[in-house]
């Protein structure tokens, strides 16, 4: 294959030689630009982010002009301060055509899967060449296996294709609607049919009320914020968020994903009892969005969602080998298998539909009493998070009839009166699996990996309290919610999901201090916050083979640490980030330095460095028995020829949800560069 590591296409010299070379001509055009119009506001940077990931290269060379602007209309009828406010970006990320080998149109390759682990493998048995990667043909190129990235334990789990391109080059395992974005729509990820271009657009205007009382209406494309934590959300949740951008590490304000909606706020000022009160309407009319997870053969995917989804759909739609999946005997998964359309996988991204019913609404009352300010918020929403539904209509493999022409085998092999291929020396007397047509009879089978994506309906209430010590000079801070309608993988239940109940916390302070040996006139920030979450019917087991249920731990906490000291005159400044994941055992620590050179120009320069106990394992359903007799066990929860989760698994494809964003992310160490200048 042609190396695309560092080779340049016309399109990225164009945009690079306009982001880089250009960029103090360009710049100083448009900062030179006078509107002459004191109603008329109007500011914006241009930047460059170039980022080095270990043993892959570049893995972002994203290019930005943001332009922000305010235009003043002055009273409008019964209104008074109307204002039309907006923000607008457009990125271009030339890692796809930089470093096209890793990320782009030329990504992947062919790959082979373990058919046996451990002491019963014969000498010299390895990989071997991946089997009929479709039941329709084989297309062995453009892929990973899935995990690839994040660990190199090999036959421990379910090891899948990957298609790693984008999804017009190979359309493979892309769902539609859901992770399906072209090269260009990853290339230029602000410019889609969601008009991500204008990362803000509304109408702002007040009303002075004769009680004293001010009204605020709003109306557009906005972002609204809740929340008062970095990295990760309590209630800041109104807006979903693009982890594809930089995982959990960009600014909220760059990640969150603009949405049109209407906030309606009364102002009421103080009262016997409060210092301030405020309450607030928020109504989201905008056709529901999810999260952005990342797409497969993308260089940031939370949890690896992107690459996991890609090759369960593949497997639906044109079958898959599936590594170590079917064992030489029932108790153990140690062969490569074959599996046909329509067995296992996904099916489908269920989407919701733009509707009144489907809009989200939101309450916040916002109060200072004393010293302490508070808040009180409700949200009617959807999950941001997908839920993978089991329980959808199958095939049954054992059962299946054959690709014509009949009475051949998929190798074209003529079969034997008993259905054997007449070369099989010392057959078992089972079939060949691995030979399907499309007129196979489709039914549902408890505890059978095949699933379609649901986004289920969540109500949130919850509150936050924020409050300065003078006398420690710290600002602690303290958010807390319940939510109901959230839904989690669970191999212990038929439909290998179940509804929780969750209570998520963060609580945080920071402090300043001196060090007057390194700075004797500035003093330091410390900002330290702890996150919980409790899964309220959590629900594992043990079973035969190991435990199951919910990979999620019922307890989790991850824990920030932010150091952070300024000089020349807080034109230079440096800072490490740290998290901890206590249940995962991972770490990341963020090094960065600030140098604001002057009113215009800015130099970051900085780690991201991450250590963890390795990968986990869970059970994956490989000893579910959806199809007894014929995948049964010898453990005691298939008597009789029951379904169940007997506990078998490893680190595909659960383990991601015990690693957690920083474990998974532990092979993407890298050194980021930005510089930018504002107008």
């Amino acid at each position: 294959m042609k190396n695309n590591k560092w080779h340049l296409k016309p399109l990225a010299v164009a945009f690079a030689l306009a982001g880089l070379v250009g960029l103090p001509i360009s710049q100083q055009a448009v900062a030179s630009i006078d509107t002459g119009d004191d109603t008329l506001e109007i500011s914006g940077f241009v930047e460059n982010a170039t980022y080095f990931r270990n043993k892959v290269g570049l893995s972002k060379f994203r290019n930005t002009l943001q332009l922000e602007g305010t235009k003043l209309l002055g009273n409008l009828g019964a209104f008074s301060e109307v204002s039309i406010n907006g923000t607008f970006r457009a990125t271009y990320d030339g890692v796809y055509d930089l470093n096209s080998d890793e990320y782009g149109d030329g990504a992947g390759g062919a790959i082979a899967l373990q058919p046996r682990v451990g002491p019963a493998a014969a000498p010299g048995e390895g990989a071997v060449q991946l089997g009929p990667l479709t039941a329709r043909g084989s297309d062995n190129s453009g892929l990973e296996i899935l995990g690839q990235s994040r660990h190199t334990v090999k036959g421990h789990g379910v090891e899948l294709a990957v298609p790693v391109r984008p999804c017009d080059k190979d359309s493979r395992g892309c769902l539609d609607g859901y992770m399906d974005e072209s090269l260009n729509e990853l290339r230029y990820s602000d410019f889609n049919d969601r008009w991500d271009f204008i990362r803000e657009l509304y109408v702002n205007a007040t009303i002075d009320m004769d009680s004293g009382t001010t009204f605020n209406l709003s109306v557009g494309k906005k972002q609204e914020v809740w929340g008062r934590t970095d990295l990760f959300r309590v209630l800041d949740i109104l807006n979903p968020i693009d982890y594809s951008r930089n995982n959990i590490y960009d600014e909220f304000e760059d990640t969150r994903i603009p949405l049109w909606m209407a906030t309606a706020e009364w102002q009421f000022g103080a009262n016997n009892l409060l210092d301030d009160m405020n309450l607030q309407f928020v109504w989201i009319f905008d056709k529901f969005r999810p999260n952005k997870l990342g797409q497969s053969g993308t260089p940031n995917q939370i949890l690896g969602a992107g690459e996991l989804f890609r090759s369960l759909n593949l497997c639906w739609e044109e079958g898959c080998t599936a590594s170590v999946f079917a064992g030489l005997d029932p108790d153990t998964a140690d062969l490569a298998t074959d599996f046909g359309p329509g067995v296992l996988g996904i099916r489908e991204a269920h989407m919701p539909e733009w509707s009144l019913a489907n809009s989200q609404l939101g309450v916040k009352f916002e109060g200072v009493y004393k010293d302490i300010g508070f808040s009180l918020n409700a949200f009617y929403t959807r999950s941001q998070l997908p839920s993978l539904r089991a329980g959808i209509p199958s095939d049954n493999p054992f059962t299946g009839s054959p690709i014509v022409p009949a009475g051949f085998d998929n190798r074209g092999v003529p079969l034997d009166a008993g259905g054997l291929p007449i070369d099989d020396v010392g057959s078992t007397g089972i079939p060949l699996m691995g030979v399907y047509g499309d007129a196979i009879e489709s039914q549902r089978y408890n505890h059978l990996i095949s699933f379609d994506i649901h986004f289920p309906r969540v109500f949130l209430v919850g509150g936050s309290l924020d409050y300065y010590s003078e006398m420690l000079d710290t600002a602690i801070r303290v958010e807390g919610a319940w939510t109901k309608g959230e839904e989690f993988a669970d191999s212990t239940q038929d439909r290998l999901f179940s509804e929780s109940e969750v209570a998520r916390w963060v609580i945080g302070a920071d402090h300043n201090f001196f060090v007057r040996s390194i700075n004797k006139n500035k003093a330091f920030l410390m900002s330290f916050q702890t996150f919980g979450q409790h899964i309220l019917q959590h629900n594992r087991v043990q079973r035969a083979f190991g435990e199951a249920g919910m990979p999620d731990r019922e307890n989790n906490y991850i824990s920030t640490l932010l150091l952070q000291g300024w000089w020349m005159q807080d034109r230079l400044s440096f800072k490490v980030i740290q998290a901890y994941d206590w249940g995962a055992e991972a770490y990341v620590v963020s090094p960065a330095m600030d140098w604001l050179i002057n009113d215009n120009w800015r130099f970051q320069l900085g780690a991201n460095i991450k250590f963890d106990r390795g990968p986990a394992e869970w059970a994956d359903c490989t000893k579910c028995n959806p199809f007894a007799p014929f995948t049964a066990s010898s453990a005691p929860i298939h008597a009789g020829g029951a379904s169940g989760e007997a506990g078998l698994g490893g680190i595909e494809p659960l383990g991601r949800f015990i690693d957690g964003p920083i474990g998974t992310a532990r092979n993407e160490d890298e050194i980021q560069m930005t510089i930018r200048y504002r107008f």
